[in-house]
């Protein structure tokens, strides 16, 4: 919208409509690139009329080259081709000039270029004489040296033609060899370690690039802007993440760069890896210090609210469609083979009552984690990537449960359900705790564990988590160093002290019940925390 409004008002300045590269346009751009040059006028930089670029880059995918940041020019190389046509950038790697500052206050943006004129023309004469004399020698009678005409003829005629077939020559190997292609195939050489001269190559490139882009702006009578939208950097190998910034502030050193950089990062994990690189020396290695003078508008994404984790949480659960497909398929096919008349299979006994019945413990699950008025509602994380591990974790959680309850071999469920299975309500809100405080969890459950090992009560299974966790977190204050990278996974403290202790007050019993079927709580977790307690105490 605001694009729209800043074109509409450019109109009333300057009434030149903006030109697009296409149809008529291409024709215009291709004999401007080839004979005329131009030239950035004063109300060419006063104009506000923008069209952006915007180009997402994924680090991650191309985290297994060499070179990350060349990753990152090869996507701005190949998505500026695809945007305005291999063509025209391929003319302007032959044909093309930078723009150069107009003299004065001239809105002239166009000079014709005498000196390629001049040669394409007097390329074209020689053309001509050369051929001229060629067909006299051949075709007019009772010359004496024809021979010599004809040699004459023809040299004059190669050296012409050959020099027209040259640039031609080096418009279809542009078209064909992308930017992209010429700096992955700098990267797969063998020699690429060695070669000192590619930082070079791949600054030309770019460089082209960003004259190429200066006289689109120019031809479209708008400003460009170059939008890099960066993810996924804090997946990355700690020199890959200080490579990509390198990269990034290497394409902004040049002020009339039309880029616009979006790093959509975590920097509790981009700091550490700047830190662990050599890439900090001189500024005390302090990786934020690092980011304060590559970013220029730091922007931190406040803390959702109630309503705003409510929406995210409904975004996730509609990415759960496949919750319905197996009884919808399964309906299908048996409609179909009965229009048919085709022998229907029967369904597996009970399977559909399994299922249903599991279908709709998991809604219900849903149901109060997304009820505003539920206090399991409160709990939910502001972080995107935790509610999508929780939403893709209910369902398995209360299969697992319905599973083991359907098991002669198991222990029976928790009272109060007559199929002996836990709430979903209860479930979901094991599965939200396993999520938000792993190593807290984890400790209660090894206590747990430890103490129905050394000196089983009979009351055990009715004491509450809360207590056991509190009777023994001296202990786990006195662990926090070997433990620290596992508690920093930890929410708020006193969100889990409100959760445990007054909201879902989990029983040893519950834990039991629910430990089998909890697949979203690393293990290994617990079974460290027993040795460094053993080791403790030894």
């Amino acid at each position: 919208e605001e694009t729209s409004r800043l074109e509409h008002s450019e109109l009333l300045l300057d009434p030149r409509k903006p030109r697009n590269p296409s149809g008529w346009g291409l024709f215009q751009a291709l004999w401007l690139l080839a004979f005329y040059e131009p030239v950035l006028t004063e109300s060419h930089l006063r104009r506000k009329n923008l069209e952006f670029l915007f180009i997402r880059f994924s680090a991650w995918e191309y985290a297994g080259c060499d070179k990350l940041w060349a990753g990152l020019v090869t996507a701005l190389c190949d998505h500026v081709r695809r945007h305005f046509g291999a063509l025209l950038l391929s003319v302007f790697h032959v044909l093309g000039s930078r723009p150069r500052v107009a003299d004065g206050f001239s809105n002239r943006e166009w000079i014709l270029k005498k000196g390629t004129c001049l040669k394409v023309a007097g390329l074209f004469l020689l053309l001509g004489v050369g051929v001229a004399i060629l067909l006299v020698a051949l075709l007019v009678p009772g010359i004496k040296d024809h021979h010599a005409l004809k040699v004459v003829g023809s040299a004059v005629a190669s050296v012409s033609g050959s020099s027209l077939a040259l640039g031609m020559f080096s418009i279809l190997k542009n078209l064909l060899v992308s930017e992209k292609r010429k700096i992955e195939r700098l990267t797969n050489s063998e020699r690429f370690a060695s070669q000192l001269g590619f930082m070079s190559k791949v600054r030309g490139e770019v460089a082209a690039l960003l004259d190429f882009l200066a006289f689109m702006e120019v031809f479209q009578r708008r400003r460009l802007r170059v939008v890099l939208e960066i993810t996924s950097l804090d997946v990355c190998y700690p020199e890959k993440v200080a490579g990509v910034l390198n990269a990034v502030n290497t394409l902004l050193s040049d002020a009339a760069a039309p880029f616009v950089f979006v790093l959509a990062v975590d920097p509790s994990v981009i700091v550490p890896c700047l830190e662990q690189t050599g890439c900090l020396k001189g500024l005390a290695d302090n990786g934020y210090l690092y980011l304060n003078r590559s970013v220029s508008l730091p922007f931190s994404i406040p803390a959702m609210g109630a309503r705003s984790r409510l929406r995210c949480l409904e975004a996730a659960m509609e990415t759960r469609e496949d919750l319905m497909y197996r009884i919808i398929a399964g309906h299908v096919e048996r409609r179909r083979h009965a229009k048919c008349g085709d022998w229907i299979p029967p369904a597996p006994p009970g399977w559909e009552e399994a299922d249903s019945d599991a279908m709709r413990r998991i809604h219900e699950a849903f149901r109060c984690l997304h009820d505003a008025e539920d206090p399991l509602s409160r709990y939910v994380p502001s972080n995107g990537a935790n509610v999508r591990r929780i939403v893709n974790t209910i369902p398995v959680t209360l299969r697992l449960l319905l599973h083991r309850a359907g098991d002669p071999g198991d222990p029976p469920g928790v009272p109060g359900d007559p199929r002996g299975v836990p709430e979903p309500r209860a479930a979901a809100a094991w599965v939200v705790l396993a999520d938000g405080w792993p190593c807290r969890l984890s400790w209660a459950l090894r206590c747990l564990e430890d103490a129905g090992q050394s000196r089983p009560e009979p009351d055990l299974g009715a004491r509450s988590l809360w207590s056991i966790f509190q009777e023994n977190v001296g202990e786990l204050s006195a662990l926090r160093q070997p433990l620290r990278n596992v508690l920093s996974l930890d929410r708020d403290s006193q969100l889990f002290q409100a959760f445990l202790a007054a909201d879902f007050p989990f029983t040893a019993r519950d834990a039991r019940e629910f430990l089998p079927a909890t697949v979203n709580l690393d293990h290994s977790i617990r079974h460290k925390m027993g040795l460094l307690r053993g080791l403790d105490r030894l």
